[in-house]
């Protein structure tokens, strides 16, 4: 097979990480930077060509699109999907995770766990909102934010509502949500691929921090989740539309709560802390799908 991993930086662990899977299993592989692919978009033969070369013969498309480039990115891949290339995630399940409010809701309306969430628009309805949550203390969470960046935690009523007042004159987009006590500033990352949890992880922030992310000092460590987690996971990557995601559950006194659903999930903590190679179960199932074809999205919101 010839795969390309759509990736800005080919440096980078999860990216080496799956052109070795690739080479293992005796596959063509191309790192493509999608802000380097430009298309011609037409109805006969759609293109994309990257640094002046046309990119033609690719059985798999593998997409690790940062949050930064989202929108160019999708594109490029929605390009690819036009041409007949297989994706192991589509571009509108990307989309769709990406979109944090979106995803809450899309998540909610399936009946999935999740903390209680508020939104807004307006100061004047801040004081009703935090009541919404159940008052302070509340984690205040930017819509455009990732690895932890643009998330605070507000202890006080007081304190929310001027950070929320800060962010909404900025004309910034947040939500704000229930802070999860009991979780003890750690959550859990699961790793689904297809319909399996594959591995799984709690991940601790450090000590003073209440957010857990490996980027912001948190660590990683092997962990046997329940059923009921395992299900949750499975069920809220197959809403999304994401046939690889990273799922990442609060373990709360109401059951497992989703925070997230991670279209581009790291391989560098979960490898570590697991032992497991999932880069080539990645490159196993774009193997076998890409033959039958089978997608998730169509016919979803």
């Amino acid at each position: 097979m010839k795969i390309g991993i759509l990736s800005r930086n080919s440096s980078l662990y999860s990216t080496q990480r799956l052109i070795e899977a690739c080479k293992e299993r005796g596959h063509d592989h191309k790192v493509i930077d999608a802000l380097r692919c430009y298309m011609n978009i037409n109805s006969e033969k759609p293109e994309i060509h990257f640094k002046g070369e046309q990119l033609s013969g690719f059985d798999a498309i593998i997409p690790r699109i940062g949050a930064s480039v989202t929108f160019y990115g999708t594109a490029v891949l929605r390009q690819f999907e036009m041409m007949g290339v297989y994706p192991v995630n589509e571009s509108v399940a990307i989309s769709r995770s990406r979109d944090k409010l979106r995803s809450m809701q899309l998540l909610s309306r399936k009946g999935i766990g999740m903390p209680i969430t508020g939104f807004a628009s307006k100061p004047d309805d801040i004081k009703d909102l935090l009541n919404m949550v159940g008052g302070a203390p509340v984690v205040i969470k930017l819509l455009e934010g990732t690895q932890g960046i643009g998330v605070v935690l507000a202890e006080n009523r007081k304190a929310a509502e001027s950070v929320i007042e800060a962010f909404m004159g900025l004309k910034a987009h947040i939500m704000v949500q229930e802070y999860v006590k009991e979780a003890g500033g750690a959550d859990i990352r699961c790793f689904v691929i297809g319909d399996k949890v594959i591995a799984s992880m709690k991940r601790q922030g450090a000590e003073g921090e209440f957010r857990s992310n490996l980027h912001r000092g948190g660590t990683a460590t092997l962990i046997k989740i329940s059923p009921q987690e395992r299900k949750t996971a499975i069920d809220a990557a197959k809403i999304m539309g994401l046939n690889v995601a990273g799922v990442d559950l609060l373990r709360s006194s109401r059951g497992p709560l989703v925070m997230e659903v991670n279209s581009s999930p790291g391989l560098e903590g979960i490898e570590q802390a697991t032992g497991k190679d999932i880069a080539s179960m990645i490159i196993e199932f774009a193997e076998k799908n890409a033959q039958l074809r089978t997608t998730r999205t169509r016919g979803r919101g």
